[in-house]
């Protein structure tokens, strides 16, 4: 596959989750009862939260603003002196670095959601093969030579 369209598909699955999730956050932050999206305060029962708000929150600011920021970043590639200090990959550009890091954010948001519902549902297994498809693409050599400095 051509490198642009190994970069574009890591576009694209990042746009997927930072769209759903600025909806879903969005939906959670008006309608913090749940009931927008059909979700009962039950749900919460096991959870430190007593309504949708700090949940959506979260969901929207860190999986979907941070996703959609990091596209622009990945075409630009601008510096950035302070997301370079928690750069792991010192021989990567951060944006590329941090793609990787909103995967796991992911899977890490999952796993604690599943936790304080009790339940899988089937978004969840959806949500966890996103982040696998993130992280597998941002790894491919294509794309891992598109950003090394």
């Amino acid at each position: 596959m051509k490198i642009k369209t190994t970069r574009n598909i890591l576009l694209i699955l990042l746009a997927f989750l930072g769209l759903g999730a600025i909806g879903g956050g969005g939906a959670l932050i008006v309608s913090p009862t749940g009931k927008l999206l059909g979700m009962p305060l039950s749900m919460l029962k096991n959870s430190p939260f007593n309504d949708f708000f700090v949940p959506g929150v979260i969901l929207f600011s860190i999986l979907g603003i941070t996703p959609i920021m990091l596209i622009f970043f990945l075409l630009k590639k601008t510096e950035c002196k302070l997301a370079e200090k928690i750069n792991f990959f010192k021989d990567m550009h951060w944006s590329w670095t941090y793609s990787i890091y909103i995967a796991f954010t992911l899977i890490i948001w999952i796993q604690i959601e599943m936790m304080f519902l009790c339940a899988v549902h089937w978004v969840h297994t959806f949500y966890m093969f996103l982040a696998i498809a993130i992280i597998f693409v941002a790894l491919l050599p294509q794309v891992r030579n598109l950003y090394k400095k």
